[in-house]
């Protein structure tokens, strides 16, 4: 619940105090640091996030600065990163492409532009080309990194509002039967997804992929010593008709470097179409981290089952609580200051 201070801001009653729990995090660079417990508490932030939002927003963090730090493009992630830090009424500094317009193209190392933005910011939100480079931010800042994709590594924000995307449009994460399809091998998304499905359970997933982007054997094994059900797959439009969610990704051209052939191997192979949705079941989702190129028509936009736009609204919710709970020490006092204000 939120309630209003003396001058008319929204403050959160027990957001992070919710009974004897609290939640407390730093860096958040791997989906797998995160228990189910945590999980489940960053999912009922969330609601209270979206329920801030329809209010106006908050004041929560309006003495914070936040600094997006992106290596690489971005439209997502980095307008809703930017959109959370002001709906929470903190600021934000950027710059357009870290990886061209800062010191880095002098030669600067990562760790030295850490180092630096430590002294300017309370809160460094940071993509990065390179498959491991979050770490080696939060091994060298003594402010909270957010890890907003490394290279092919992770992309553990995504894989939060993946799974709180799956709980509101279908109730439950135990007992699911999902499918990834696409490029499993580059895709971080999925990665980080996989990790946070083996905390749950009876879930099953197809993992649906041409040959030369087939899921890493990093994540097999992982899903292997967790227990859980897995199959690689190839006929996706036999698997639609079962599972409880098709998550569709991008063929990332971009990571193939001078592997044309292997790209083109790859491109255009599964396609989600209308016919395709329809032998879905009713209560059944299509996912998708975007950008999209061709992998879904525009013709399933119109279907409810199409998912991913309200997919793409709900990282703004968990990354306002992302946020909140990598800036939470100073979230107590503000959360006694309401609860008096609301008392008289």
């Amino acid at each position: 619940m939120f309630l209003r201070d003396e001058l008319g801001h929204l403050r959160p009653s027990g957001l992070f105090l919710r009974g004897v729990r609290t939640v407390r995090l730093h860096h958040v660079v791997e989906a797998q640091e995160f228990n189910r417990g945590m999980l489940e508490e960053l999912f009922a932030i969330a609601g209270e996030m979206e329920r801030a939002v329809w209010e106006g927003g908050s004041k929560l963090l309006d003495d914070k600065i936040m600094a997006s730090l992106f290596y690489e493009e971005s439209t997502r992630t980095r307008f809703s990163f930017e959109t959370a830090m002001h709906r929470l009424g903190g600021s934000v500094i950027s710059t357009e492409n870290a990886r061209q317009f800062s010191s880095v193209s002098k030669g600067e190392t990562l760790e030295d532009t850490i180092r630096i933005m430590n002294g300017y910011a309370d809160v460094i939100v940071m993509r990065h080309y390179e498959s491991g480079a979050a770490r080696r931010a939060a091994d060298v800042s003594r402010v909270p990194i957010i890890n907003a994709g490394d290279g092919t590594g992770q992309h553990p924000t995504q894989a939060f509002l993946d799974l709180y995307t799956i709980q509101k449009e279908l109730g439950h994460l135990d007992d699911l039967e999902i499918a990834v399809v696409g490029d499993l091998a580059n895709g971080r998304t999925v990665r980080s997804l996989c990790y946070l499905l083996a905390k749950y359970r009876n879930v099953r997933i197809h993992l649906v992929a041409p040959e030369v982007v087939r899921m890493r054997q990093d994540i097999k094994d992982y899903l292997a010593r967790h227990d859980v059900w897995f199959q690689e797959e190839t006929n996706l439009r036999v698997i639609a008709r079962t599972v409880d969610v098709v998550y569709q990704t991008r063929i990332q051209k971009e990571r193939f470097g001078d592997r044309a052939d292997d790209y083109r191997a790859a491109q255009g192979v599964y396609v989600i179409d209308r016919d395709l949705v329809e032998s879905m079941k009713p209560a059944s989702i299509v996912m998708h981290p975007l950008p999209r190129v061709d992998e879904i028509t525009v013709e399933v936009d119109s279907d409810r089952r199409a998912a991913y736009f309200r997919q793409a609204q709900n990282g703004l919710y968990i990354r306002m609580a992302l946020l909140a709970g990598c800036l939470g020490k100073d979230l107590e006092p503000l959360i006694t200051e309401a609860r008096t204000t609301s008392n008289g």
